[in-house]
Formats: structure tokens, C-alpha cells, sequence
């Protein structure tokens, strides 16, 4: 999946998306860019190609910065790579409207902002985990996209950690 960042009016932004209502899955859900590999791609080709296919982010505008920390998410059990890119300025987007309902461009600064951020703990089989929350305007990140966001909080923003445990 691609976590794209772009600066715009002085500040760093996030692309994310709302899945369609015509998904088999996870509707209506915020996430990033993403999806299976094709056979042979690398991570970072499969993060460029489902952007271009989801919201037709030209891929050649896209410096590669890193990724974030490998992952099994625990709904689907899906090993999820998060490439993170920049992109030189606000990108012009378009939604793919049977996989994207929405493109959101979210502010890295009104994810730290107070009452944004929750942690909930859910049971799930045998285990209590704890769940993580971003109540953005008009919408709600969790799960593994918000667990991403807070990382990336972490390591863009230099955001302490336990700013997030209250």
C-alpha cells in the first residue's frame, strides 16, 4: 500500500482513500492506496500500480522515502507493506468509483489534535488488542490504517509515542 505525502500551504498532508460501496470488503472504510501483489512485483511497484488503478496517481511523481513496519493485519490475516512516497506538490486525483468512493487529504496536524486519536481494546478469538481510532471530519480511521497513521506520527512528526496512551 503507498502512504503518499505531499506539503501543501505549509503543510505535510496524507493521501487516503473511502472505499466504495461496491467492494466485496472492508466498504466504506478509510485506507490507503493498495492491494495484492501481482506476480513478480515488489512491494513498492504493487503500492505504485494500485494508486495509479484506485486514484490515478501518476506513478513517475513519486519519490520513494521508505516504508513502515511490515505487518499481519487480524481480520483478513493479510501481510500489508506500507511504502511511504512524497509527491512534489498537491496531486490531482480522480477516483476509481468501483474501488475508491473518496480521496481524502488529510493534514499530519489534525491527526495530533485533541480528541482526534482514541484506543479502544476489542476482544478478537482469545485475545484482548488494542484497537486504534482517528476521528477525522466526517470520518472515522481504524484499525490497521490508523495503527499506520500512528506510526507515521511517530516517525514524521516525531510524535512521542505515549502521547497516544493519554
Amino acid at each position: 500500500m503507498l502512504i503518499a505525502l505531499y506539503e501543501h500551504d505549509g503543510l505535510t498532508h496524507v493521501v487516503l482513500t473511502r472505499r466504495s460501496l461496491a467492494m466485496r470488503s472492508h466498504t466504506w472504510e478509510v485506507s490507503f492506496p493498495g492491494g495484492r501483489a501481482d506476480d513478480g512485483e515488489s512491494p513498492w511497484q504493487t503500492a505504485l500500480r494500485e494508486a495509479q488503478e484506485e486514484i490515478a496517481l501518476d506513478p513517475g511523481t513519486v519519490r520513494p522515502i521508505g516504508e513502515l513496519d511490515r505487518f499481519v493485519t487480524v481480520g483478513s490475516q493479510s501481510l500489508v507493506h506500507p511504502m511511504v512516497g512524497a509527491l512534489p506538490d498537491r496531486p490531482k486525483l480522480t477516483p476509481s468509483p468501483a474501488e475508491v468512493d473518496q480521496i481524502l487529504h488529510v493534514p499530519l496536524t489534525e491527526l495530533v489534535l485533541d480528541g482526534v486519536f482514541r484506543e479502544e481494546l476489542w476482544p478478537i478469538g482469545d485475545v484482548v488488542r488494542p484497537i486504534t481510532f482517528f476521528e477525522l471530519y466526517g470520518n472515522t480511521v481504524w484499525g490497521a490504517t490508523a495503527a499506520m497513521l500512528r506510526q507515521l506520527l511517530v516517525v514524521t512528526l516525531g510524535v512521542d509515542d505515549d502521547v497516544f496512551l493519554g
